[in-house]
C-alpha cells in the first residue's frame, strides 16, 4: 500500500510540474514512467521480506549499526582433539623434565 501511494504521489507531482511544458500527451507518458517502478517495488521480496522490510533492514544494518566485523575462525577439529593433544604434551614435557634431571645428576657427579 505504501509503495501505491508513493506511486500516485509521484505521478501527480510529475503532472503538475510538466503539464505546462510538455502538454497533457507527453505528461502523461512521464507520469506512468514515475509511477511503474514505485508500484513495482511493492511486489518485490527478498528472503520473506517486502520491499519496505528490505528498506528498514538496510538502514539499521548499514547506517545506524555500522561498526567493524572480524573473522574469528575455529578450529573444529582441534577443538575436539583438545584435551588429547594438552594430555601428549603433558606427558612430553614430564618425560623431558626426567631427561633434564637426569643430565644435571650427571653433571653434578662429574663436579
Amino acid at each position: 500500500m505504501l509503495f501505491s501511494v508513493l506511486a500516485c504521489i509521484g505521478a501527480v507531482i510529475v503532472y503538475f510540474y510538466a503539464i505546462d511544458t510538455f502538454g497533457i500527451e507527453i505528461t502523461s507518458w512521464l507520469c506512468i514512467l514515475v509511477a511503474m517502478p514505485l508500484a513495482a517495488l511493492g511486489f518485490v521480496t527478498y528472503q520473506g521480506m517486502n520491499a519496505e522490510e528490505i528498506f528498514v533492514t538496510a538502514i539499521r544494518s548499514l547506517i545506524l549499526s555500522h561498526r567493524k566485523l572480524y573473522f574469528m575462525p575455529t578450529n573444529i577439529y582441534y577443538e575436539l582433539l583438545k584435551p588429547m593433544i594438552m594430555k601428549k604434551q603433558k606427558e612430553d614435557s614430564l618425560s623431558d623434565d626426567k631427561k633434564l634431571r637426569k643430565i644435571k645428576k650427571e653433571r653434578k657427579a662429574k663436579i
